[in-house]
């Protein structure tokens, strides 16, 4: 008779490509997982796996019989989750991909209140910013910040993500602080080397711009960037949730407010499917709870707003600049169009 463990075995063999994967997940012996496929295949009279040195994949008849398994299992998910909400609660294992810093910040609090809540509740967290693959690595749900590739996982938007632009008093007290775009010419910027575009997004009026930023510090890491900042060794652009405690304590200053133009969002996605289990629904009703509307880390930069600058300039005419040294009398005559709103 096939046993649910033995369903489990299957399905988690065929997912992960082979015996040790799958034992690694299911806390099982390679040769336990082997003799329950084994058993399985024998009663039901034919093969569900193919067996090669080049590794395992599911025959005709497996790829069926995993697609039946799925269901199955789902389905006593979803019975057993149930009947623990008119009882005991949200329980399971709850497997979570969050991104390094923002996660490490603002998600272990969440996970944190959801374990005293929840005292059934398994919580397994994995902070990187390696994009995982949700299905094949059996996450059963993702945070993730910017704009979402095209995908069949299901989002849900919780917060937005507004970029700054910071710098200590110390670097604004030596070099001057910059009051439109075009001045950042004459400044140091920390540069940020872990994404595919490196350019500075603005608003001049009507108009988006972009510069590219010159300095002589590069980095892929967010926190080397704000502790160089902090250190007054530039000016740097950074997501609002990393820098918001600097601002208010005084270790950095926001700049250019009015201008920047760098706005993205927080979203918890999940693999497809009608049925959402009840761990991962508690993970984005406490989310959004705690996220939702004006997040607490932009409470900043509502004090700091600047005057901006809406006469035409050089920057006002949509092309990518690269912020390069330029004369004094430019740098000044630039400065003397700007005037408050």
């Amino acid at each position: 008779m096939v046993e649910l463990l033995d369903l489990k075995s299957f399905v988690e063999v065929v997912e992960s490509g082979g015996f040790g994967r799958a034992a690694h997940r299911l806390g099982m012996s390679k040769s336990m997982v082997s003799r329950r496929i084994a058993r399985m295949e024998a009663e039901l009279g034919t093969p569900l796996l193919n067996r090669t040195t080049r590794g395992i994949s599911p025959t005709e008849a497996g790829l069926e019989f995993k697609i039946r398994s799925d269901l199955i299992l789902s389905e006593l998910e979803e019975a057993q989750e149930m009947v623990a909400r008119q009882g005991a609660g949200v329980l399971g294992r709850l497997r979570l991909s969050a991104p390094l810093s923002f996660g490490v910040r603002h998600i272990t609090p969440v996970l944190a209140e959801m374990a005293l809540r929840h005292p059934k509740l398994e919580i397994e967290v994995f902070y990187s910013d390696r994009l995982v693959d949700l299905i094949a690595e059996r996450f059963d749900a993702a945070v993730r910040i910017g704009e979402l590739k095209d995908s069949s996982l299901v989002a849900r938007r919780i917060a937005p993500v507004r970029g700054v632009l910071v710098a200590s008093p110390a670097y604004l007290k030596r070099m001057g602080r910059p009051t439109t775009p075009s001045d950042l010419a004459a400044h140091e910027c920390l540069i940020n080397t872990g994404g595919s575009v490196t350019d500075w997004p603005f608003r001049v009026g009507k108009r988006s711009i972009s510069i590219h930023p010159q300095g002589r510090l590069r980095t892929d890491s967010a926190e080397a960037r704000v502790r160089w900042a902090i250190d007054g060794l530039g000016i740097a652009l950074l997501p609002s949730f990393l820098v918001s405690d600097d601002i208010v304590d005084g270790r950095l200053e926001p700049l250019l407010v009015d201008y920047v133009h760098f706005d993205a969002g927080i979203h918890v996605v999940r693999p497809p499917g009608p049925h959402v289990p009840a761990k991962v629904r508690a993970l984005i009703d406490t989310l959004v709870d705690k996220f939702g509307g004006e997040p607490v880390w932009d409470k900043c930069l509502m004090h700091a707003k600047q005057p901006k600058d809406r006469s035409l300039s050089p920057l006002s005419s949509g092309a990518n600049l690269t912020a390069r040294p330029r004369p004094r009398a430019r740098a000044r005559h630039a400065r003397a169009q700007s005037h408050p709103r």
